[in-house]
């Protein structure tokens, strides 16, 4: 049924188009007669006007024969294309000169039944009638979809008028699928404004990208500025998100290198691009090789860091690699992610606590890592004050009995995850981490195992940071609930802490804290204003911010080192090295072993206890 409808309708507009085209035949003819003589009806021969009627009837026969032949009735006319015009052109061509020769013959008699421009005059208005009728499709068509997508259509502004900008201009404006429109761009390059590319004018610099926003009415902002430093990028975006529109940029110059500047090629602006720092760069390759044929334990393995130290080191062709972990769900998740990104991995994949002796024992025994990640760990501060005897259960004594079977299975390497809320600490969280510090400087010297930790700040995006709760807060539709309004805090990307994890393990000569140069500190309150612009909100109009006030053991900013440790530079300049401290290292080891015995009674007063250990742990000057 419904193929004899679509039959039908395609015979009805054949027979349509063949009425139009006899129509235009008697049409071009007769404004043929009327060009040759200015117009005027009255001037024209009556025997011509006679001959010129006795062959509209074969004129209008061959037309449709002729036109047949060339598909003029059969084409997807509001498709129609250059070798759709090629047929139009070439059958109408055919059809005059038939005609002239129709003429001709019915009237042998000496002179022209017709004046000789006539037959010029037909063609043209007979062309002119029948492109008019055929492309008119597409016209249509062509307004159709022009009203239709008018509302879906973005109006896009892009900031940079080099290569990648120009490339992305002519990609948005050959492509039939993006419904974006470029209505200006923008270049700090003054001589260039007034200009055009690709029809596209360059309407002002970068401090003008508000006031054009307002006035272009710009739903999306492209930064193509692949070769800008990460210090000019957040200068733009710091302008870019106060016109709360969409923000999207290219990742980087290598896309240039490439050849890879296309729509497809852009990322979504978060707000790591907002730090404004140059990343952390580390050569993973030449200093992994110290994992290749080696047996490496991650412990935390399936956290944020763990499962980001299992995929680099994955990717270095270890012996065996073991992950450890409790929660067996993100275990369950990165083991088949490692399965299938590392088919030939040998992965072993581990549900187990690192307070329980035993287990550990015979995972050692059984596997004997040459080399361990020590990720394992309870980080949420205000879960470990109101639970601080689980800091120091899983912190502490976990850390220690996995640095006690360290020594004991003679590993090469060990490395410890640690933060900087263990420097002056006023939490429970950043001092049993301190701890742990000190337990790895401690067995440096007592161990042939080499001991190191790693400390570093907040990362963006992992488990418990501040960035999944504002956007959850956000996509509620507010109120996104920071401490304070002053409080602040160093910021890395998860690439980065894992980047300079491994860089510790490779280099490491025991005993070091390793420190990264994380910049200029955030303001946490800055933080929620850029994801809620970002988000393409107005902060406190769209989405508030309410201050909630410090939790308890949280300070307002966190410091990478304490003032006698000192500082030494590395053959990267952006990371450090802390100098170790001097402790009382038996006094140290029989405070554990108190410690160990004093938390398992479950008491009301570790803080106490804790404060004996590390001096500079003051719980009363936070919140």
């Amino acid at each position: 049924m419904k193929q004899l409808f679509e039959d039908k309708k395609l015979w009805i507009r054949r027979v349509f188009l063949m009425c139009y085209d006899i129509c235009a035949v008697f049409a071009a003819s007769m404004l043929a007669l009327l060009a040759r003589f200015d117009f005027n009806f009255d001037d024209i021969p009556s025997h011509f006007l006679e001959n010129a009627w006795k062959s509209l009837g074969a004129s209008a026969i061959t037309t449709i024969l002729i036109f047949w032949i060339f598909r003029l009735y059969s084409s997807l006319w509001s498709y129609a294309g250059a070798m759709e015009m090629m047929y139009l052109v070439s059958a109408c061509v055919t059809e005059t000169v038939v005609n002239m020769v129709l003429i001709l013959l019915s009237h042998p008699e000496t002179g022209y039944p017709v004046p000789r421009s006539y037959f010029a005059f037909y063609g043209i208005f007979l062309f002119g009638m029948i492109f008019a009728c055929r492309y008119s499709y597409r016209a249509l068509r062509s307004v159709r979809n022009m009203i239709r997508d008018a509302e879906y259509t973005r109006n896009v502004l892009i900031v940079g008028a080099g290569e990648a900008g120009n490339t992305l201009i002519k990609e948005i404006k050959n492509s039939r699928y993006l419904k974006k429109r470029v209505i200006g761009v923008i270049d700090d390059d003054r001589g260039k404004v007034g200009s055009f590319i690709h029809g596209v004018k360059i309407v002002g610099s970068r401090g003008d990208i508000i006031e054009k926003c307002e006035e272009l009415h710009v739903h999306e902002i492209i930064v193509a500025m692949p070769s800008a430093s990460p210090k000019q990028i957040k200068s733009v975006l710091d302008t870019c998100k106060q016109t709360g529109c969409e923000l999207k940029r290219l990742p980087g110059i290598y896309q240039l290198v490439n050849g890879d500047v296309s729509i497809s090629s852009l990322k979504e602006v978060d707000v790591n691009d907002l730090l404004g720092r140059e990343p952390v760069e580390v050569d993973l390759d030449s200093i992994l090789g110290y994992v290749s044929n080696q047996t490496v334990m991650v412990t935390g393995g399936g956290g944020s860091i763990g499962s980001e130290l299992c995929r680099q080191i994955a990717g270095h062709s270890p012996k065996r690699l073991i992950l450890v972990d409790i929660y067996e769900n993100s275990s369950y998740d990165i083991q088949n992610e490692l399965k299938v990104r590392f088919p030939d991995l040998n992965l072993v994949v581990l549900i187990a606590s690192v307070r329980n002796t035993n287990r550990m024992n015979y995972i050692f025994e059984t596997y004997h890592p040459d080399i361990i990640y020590h990720a394992a760990a309870h980080k949420h501060v205000p879960l470990m004050e109101d639970s601080p005897n689980e800091a120091i259960k899983n912190n502490v004594l976990g850390t220690w009995k996995m640095v006690r079977a360290a020594d004991f299975y003679k590993v090469k390497r060990f490395v410890m995850i640690s933060t900087d809320k263990a420097v002056n600490p006023t939490n429970i969280m950043g001092a049993s981490k301190r701890i742990c510090e000190m337990i790895i400087q401690t067995y440096n010297r007592r161990s042939e195992t080499e001991y190191v930790a790693v400390r570093f700040g907040n990362v963006l995006g992992s488990n418990g940071s501040v960035i999944p709760l504002f956007k959850k807060q956000i996509e509620r539709g507010g109120p996104v609930t920071v401490t304070h309004p002053d409080i602040i805090r160093y910021f890395m990307t998860i690439p980065e802490a894992v980047s300079l994890v491994l860089q510790a393990g490779a280099y490491a000569k025991g005993g070091e804290i390793f420190v990264l140069d994380m910049g200029e500190p955030v303001k946490i309150v800055d933080l929620a204003k850029n994801l809620i612009l970002l988000s393409g909100h107005k902060p406190d109009e769209d989405i508030p911010i309410v201050f909630t006030g410090l939790r308890p053991g949280e300070k307002l900013y966190e410091e990478m080192l304490m003032d006698e440790e000192g500082m030494q530079e590395t053959a990267n300049q952006r990371i450090h090295i802390g100098k170790p401290l001097e402790i009382d290292e038996e006094k140290f080891l029989k405070q554990l072993t108190e410690l160990s015995e004093y938390v398992a009674t479950e008491p009301d007063d570790i803080r106490e206890w804790v404060k004996r250990i590390v001096p500079t742990y003051h719980p009363e000057q936070g919140a």
